[in-house]
């Protein structure tokens, strides 16, 4: 395996103000400031990333980005995923071809920035196109649909991801299950491709984009973190969320 390198690495965060669940997600309040706030400063503490900025299709999350100093380029409202949109930030943004950009989901308030050092390291190897994290999830918690599952290869390449329980243990088996961390990076090549192919069978049939990858041959290389990051999924996550990065900065002034 060739080592090279690491290019130049940017963070977009993408920030679509409609969800299904969630209507204006990115703008959810949480400690005083509005989510995709906490998520960019977040962002920005790590070190390899040259720039951090939010890719919106909303005035109402431009104005309050512009309000709390966090860099937006507006992007259109029809995209079928966040990735394309990110795609369309970065080429308004003038990105170099040789970059690489990590898309970060704008509902990840408690990101720990060291996750984002991990997800760049892979690209060290020429041939790791995508990278992503995973983290070991508690067995119990393997029927949770809302907890996106992956199973690896011996060389940490994604074989499938599914909202259902995989691996699924049969006779009582031991089996080790991995989380999907929603954070994934690309060189812009494998990014353009990305977007070029559009919405794959199995991708509409999970819900998940990171299947288009997979359903065309691209590898989703995998890195493990301990880390952990609590995401906003619905409204009454806020409120868990809150309370986390409370306790997170008492423990970091005691």
């Amino acid at each position: 395996m060739t080592q090279t390198k690491i290019n130049r690495v940017f963070g977009i965060i993408p920030a679509r103000y409609g969800s299904t669940r969630f209507p204006g997600k990115p703008l959810a309040p949480i400690l005083g400031k509005p989510m995709f706030w906490h998520v960019f400063q977040r962002a920005r503490r790590c070190p390899e990333l040259e720039q951090v900025v939010l890719a919106t299709d909303s005035r109402r999350i431009a104005e309050a980005a512009d309000t709390h100093q966090v860099p937006f380029v507006m992007t259109r409202p029809d995209h079928p995923s966040g990735t394309d949109r990110v795609l369309e930030a970065a080429d308004h943004l003038g990105l170099p071809e040789t970059a690489v950009v990590i898309n970060i989901q704008g509902d990840e308030p408690a990101l720990h920035p060291e996750m984002l050092s991990e997800l760049v390291r892979p690209f060290a190897a020429e041939n790791v196109q995508v990278a992503t994290l995973i983290s070991r999830m508690d067995p119990a918690q393997r029927m949770d649909r809302d907890q996106v599952k992956v199973v690896v290869n011996h060389a940490g390449d994604a074989l499938y991801f599914s909202r259902a329980a995989i691996p699924h243990a049969r006779d009582d088996q031991p089996a080790v299950y991995f989380r999907h961390i929603g954070l994934y990076a690309f060189r812009m090549t494998a990014l353009r491709r990305f977007v070029a192919l559009g919405p794959g069978r199995l991708e509409q049939t999970e819900k998940l984009e990171q299947l288009r990858l997979l359903e065309n041959g691209i590898p989703i290389r995998t890195v493990e973190t301990r880390h952990q990051s609590l995401g906003v999924d619905r409204p009454e996550d806020v409120a868990i969320v809150s309370r986390w990065l409370t306790q997170t900065r008492k423990d970091n002034d005691a």
